[in-house]
């Protein structure tokens, strides 16, 4: 296998086709793994520590970290809110918090509030930062398992089309997912949101740069018929500055069983979770529902990370 060339993981354009590839093959061996009797990788990482650093809110992306982590041996250490609960609290700087942080750890799993922070720590941290979400700005593991989960079920990535819809302005799953997206061939997105929650000009430069497909559209009930996967998002409040804005979003894309009927029988319908109102419980029954498949595919590609970076 081709080595493993990067030390931090903070963005999806440090990631190309080969080691995409490298990290589903990695994937595939935990999930297989995992259900062997005796596991390979059960104690791989037993001397090792790793520093969960969140600084907002997170129930998917922690756990799967820190499960990730406990199932191939490894110690764990958290805080439940670093942003009260750690010295960031009395005022410390994320510099000196990571400075420190890297004579406790072997790697650190960090989430902040603030884009390109993830970044900032990797260059003065001494041992691998991985970006576990960096406010509005990016989310690169979410967008790796979002991508193992597309692969998973369809033969190929090139020339599938997609629709990312709901907050797409603070979405950073969806500008993740557009960076890996351009990585393959005869691509097209549809991005379906409110006006008040645009995706952003530097990622729609971004891919007409790199020769991909954009097209923003106001209305589900048309674009649905035409794509292979149906991205939802849900409208996030805590990232809106004005709350006449956010109530202009909130609610104007439900997807129910009705609209699901415009679907594709092959299509797929992803969402990063935690979800509001945005899809209807009623859609979970459906096959085609891949949400909670792709929480779970998050402790396979965490588990293939760690390893990657970890065992060297």
């Amino acid at each position: 296998m081709t080595r493993f060339s990067l030390k931090h993981v903070y963005e999806s354009q440090q990631f190309d086709l080969e080691l995409l590839d490298i990290i589903f093959k990695v994937a595939d061996e935990m999930k297989n793994d995992l259900l062997a009797k005796p596991r390979l990788y059960a104690d791989v990482l037993k001397d090792k520590i790793m520093a969960s650093l969140f600084y907002e809110p997170s129930t998917r992306t922690r756990f799967s970290f820190e499960s990730a982590m406990a199932r191939l041996g490894g110690s764990i250490l958290t805080t439940e809110n670093a942003k009260e609960f750690s010295s960031a609290s009395k005022g410390e700087t994320l510099y000196d918090s990571t400075s420190v942080m890297c004579g406790y750890a072997d790697l650190i799993v960090m989430r902040h509030n603030e884009p390109g922070s993830a970044k900032m720590a990797a260059e003065v941290s001494s041992v691998p930062i991985i970006n576990a979400g960096d406010g509005s700005g990016q989310h690169p593991t979410q967008a790796l398992l979002d991508l193992y989960t597309i692969k998973d079920n369809f033969s190929t990535i090139d020339g599938l089309t997609f629709a990312m819809v709901g907050d797409l302005k603070y979405g950073r799953t969806v500008r993740s997912l557009s960076y890996l997206l351009t990585k393959y061939n005869n691509i097209k997105i549809y991005y379906v949101s409110p006006l008040v929650c645009k995706m952003d000009e530097d990622i729609k430069d971004y891919l007409t740069t790199n020769n991909v497909e954009w097209e923003e559209a106001g209305s589900l009930e048309k674009v649905l018929p035409l794509v292979d996967c149906v991205y939802m998002t849900r409208i996030q409040k805590e990232r809106f500055h004005n709350l006449k804005d956010y109530e202009k979003a909130s609610g104007k894309y439900i997807l129910d069983v009705e609209k699901i009927k415009l679907m594709k029988q092959k299509s797929i319908i992803m969402h990063p979770l935690p979800r509001v109102d945005e899809i209807s419980q009623e859609v979970d029954k459906d096959p085609r529902a891949q949400y909670f498949n792709q929480a779970v595919n998050g402790l396979y590609v965490r588990m293939a990370l760690l390893y990657l970076l970890l065992d060297r």
